[in-house]
């Protein structure tokens, strides 16, 4: 019977060794997984902080628009009905400065080439939205072949009417 209990009793200490084992492969999982946890979210809070200051570092702050205010034109609108006529005040969204110089310059080509397309249109043209936008898309063209700007985004960018007056 001894030899019955010290047979018995290996088998016990063998039992006994196992679950540490399994306890320590628990733990040493536990410990990874903890580990690539606490690495993961470091590294997140590391590159969301650097983004904003990446970006605004990249990114340059808008420059402010330059406009151009011309005189108003009055002009004689086209057309067999009763003499219209029209009133309109136009102000020029320019790209930079230079561009301001570069239309004072040619300012009489420019004003001569507008009153040419004013004095073209008939007030049921120019009387909607859609019949303004196209005048100021016609505007623009004629505005830019003076002072050489070809590319958009280069001399004239923007017409707007500042009043608009036909009677």
């Amino acid at each position: 019977m001894a030899k019955d209990k010290g047979k018995q009793a290996l088998p016990d200490e063998g039992a006994g060794e196992e679950p540490p084992k399994k306890k320590g492969k628990l733990k040493l999982l536990i410990l990874i997984a903890l580990l690539l946890a606490v690495g993961g979210g470091g590294a997140a809070w590391f590159f969301l902080q650097q983004e904003p200051h990446a970006a605004t570092a990249k990114v340059e702050a808008p420059k402010p628009p330059v406009f151009v205010t011309l005189e108003p034109f009055t002009v004689n609108l086209a057309g067999e009905s009763a003499e219209r006529y029209l009133q309109v005040g136009i102000d020029f969204k320019v790209a930079d400065s230079k561009v301001v110089d570069a239309v004072k310059l040619h300012m009489p080509e420019i004003r001569n080439s507008l009153l040419l397309v004013l004095s073209s249109k008939r007030a049921e043209d120019i009387s909607t939205v859609e019949g303004k936008q196209k005048l100021s898309a016609e505007i623009l063209v004629q505005a830019n072949k003076p002072i050489g700007a070809k590319a958009p985004g280069q001399g004239v960018v923007g017409v707007f009417f500042t009043s608009f007056v036909i009677q």
